[in-house]
């Protein structure tokens, strides 16, 4: 009798604990931690599974803001089932990601990854880690692993590909020699990107090295046109001007109506001092689509020309360019009110009355 007495009781512990298990994960679902959190602990000594009752817990905790309590059930989650350090670990790194407690979070993706090296899930939360942390570096020497294990699928593999090379370009945009040999280091593909190509240009004008990259934006523009390219080849200066203007030339046969086009012929027409011809390309470009860029540089232009009205004219229409809304016209000048001698209609001047010191009083001062 008293064992079938005490198997009743040990059945019931177990079934009570269940149903507190089962009722402590719908009240986390439910976004209930306070209750669920009691529910998990409270007869977690006498589950069947207390790891499952601890882990949970440990989430509920964190989710309150009370990570000291998630600590302690980790802890309690290990004790539970020694044997299961990896599904601990890889909770512990979860919850120090989400509070941003990276360098915790790194340490234990760390010693979990010695545990089980070809952990895919281990990797992704490395991934997350280093990107939260910007470390590009890493994350450029996981890109390899992280392809032949198929952690991510293809799309963001490509995406996260592209943006780590960019981000390493841009570290490593300060010294020429440096810049050189990574871009060469790179992967044909991501090398014919257009953003990456347009990042590697532009750092390497910074540099002014544009005449090593005139080459790739030329090619690049043969096997795809894109008018961020035009725009950037119209910006190079290289010792022989006449070169990039005539190759340029030959890309307008096939696009005659591209104002970007038209308007990086008309910088190089300028670079080789052929007035008439930039003047026709900028009025082109402008006829197509006017930009406050087309008319800034038509107005520098005509400026020099000596044509200070026109220019002035092209700058009046490039600035009304950039503002949404057009602005209200001031009234003519001669409809302004007579001025009075009446003494008592007379107003002090402005400065007078705030207290302003006038530049020709300053000056004599």
């Amino acid at each position: 009798m008293p064992e079938r007495v005490a198997s009743w009781r040990q059945k019931r512990r177990s079934l009570r604990a269940q149903h507190a298990l089962t009722r402590g994960l719908v009240e986390l679902a439910e976004g209930r931690w306070k209750v669920a959190e009691r529910h998990l602990t409270r007869y977690a000594v006498q589950s069947e599974t207390p790891l499952l009752n601890y882990l949970a817990a440990a989430r509920a905790a964190q989710l309150q803001g009370e990570h000291t309590r998630r600590d302690d059930y980790l802890h309690l989650a290990h004790e539970s089932m020694p044997s299961a350090d990896v599904a601990v670990g890889l909770t512990q790194a979860e919850l120090q990601l989400a509070h941003q407690q990276y360098e915790q979070a790194l340490a234990t993706l760390m010693l979990v990854r010695s545990l089980s090296p070809k952990h895919n899930y281990v990797l992704t939360l490395l991934k997350k880690l280093y990107e939260n942390l910007k470390e590009w570096q890493k994350l450029e020497e996981m890109l390899p692993e992280l392809k032949r294990r198929k952690v991510i699928d293809e799309k963001a593999y490509h995406l996260l590909e592209t943006r780590v090379y960019r981000e390493r370009l841009k570290q490593e945009a300060a010294r020429l020699d440096s810049l050189v040999q990574f871009w060469q280091s790179i992967p044909k593909g991501v090398r014919q990107q257009r953003q990456a190509l347009l990042d590697y240009c532009r750092y390497m004008m910074a540099l002014d090295a544009g005449s090593r990259v005139e080459p790739l934006i030329a090619a690049a523009l043969q096997r795809e046109w894109n008018s961020e390219l035009v725009s950037l080849y119209g910006t190079i200066e290289l010792a022989d001007p006449s070169h990039q203007l005539a190759v340029a030339e030959v890309w307008l046969k096939n696009h005659q109506d591209d104002p970007v086009l038209l308007l990086a012929l008309a910088r190089l027409s300028l670079q080789n001092k052929l007035w008439g011809k930039g003047r026709s390309y900028l009025e082109a470009s402008i006829g197509i689509t006017p930009t406050s860029e087309s008319y800034q540089q038509l107005g520098l232009l005509l400026e020099r020309l000596g044509e200070t009205d026109n220019a002035m004219q092209c700058f009046r229409a490039g600035l009304g360019l950039e503002h949404e809304e057009p602005q209200r016209a001031l009234p003519p000048i001669t409809n302004r009110p007579a001025l009075t001698t009446d003494p008592k209609h007379i107003i002090a001047p402005l400065s007078e009355s705030v207290g302003v010191v006038s530049p020709a009083a300053r000056c004599r001062g």
